[in-house]
């Protein structure tokens, strides 16, 4: 599975947020995600399976437990995929944070003559 088809998914997603403070089991990660998105326990399982075996994420087994971690290699990946596009938005950004400062500058300016008015 390509990453941007792991990733297309907001389950997906929502899960690789919850791990990105640390490792999690999957019953904790079950419980938020079938709350938030009204989803079975299974389909939970389902999307667990997704990530890891598409190396997004990992398991280990503490006892009966099964505790989930991100894996960063394929998020790198991504990351330097979508590095060719930084320029596109970055100079956009910097153009509006030039538009604000403007506009910041001419609405004190515009204040400052209407108290001297």
């Amino acid at each position: 599975m390509h990453a941007f088809d792991v990733l297309g998914d907001p389950v997906r997603r929502r899960i690789l947020e919850l791990l990105t403070s640390g490792e999690k089991a999957s019953g904790e990660v079950s419980a938020v995600i079938r709350e938030e998105f009204g989803i079975s326990q299974p389909a939970v399982s389902q999307h667990l399976r997704v990530l890891r075996e598409s190396g997004f994420a990992s398991v280990r087994a503490e006892g009966t437990r099964r505790l989930y971690a991100v894996e960063t290699g394929p998020l790198r990946e991504v990351d330097a995929w979508l590095e060719r596009f930084r320029g596109f938005w970055e100079q956009r950004l910097d153009a509006l944070g030039t538009e604000i400062a403007r506009g910041r500058r001419e609405r004190r300016l515009s204040e400052g003559a209407s108290r001297d008015e």
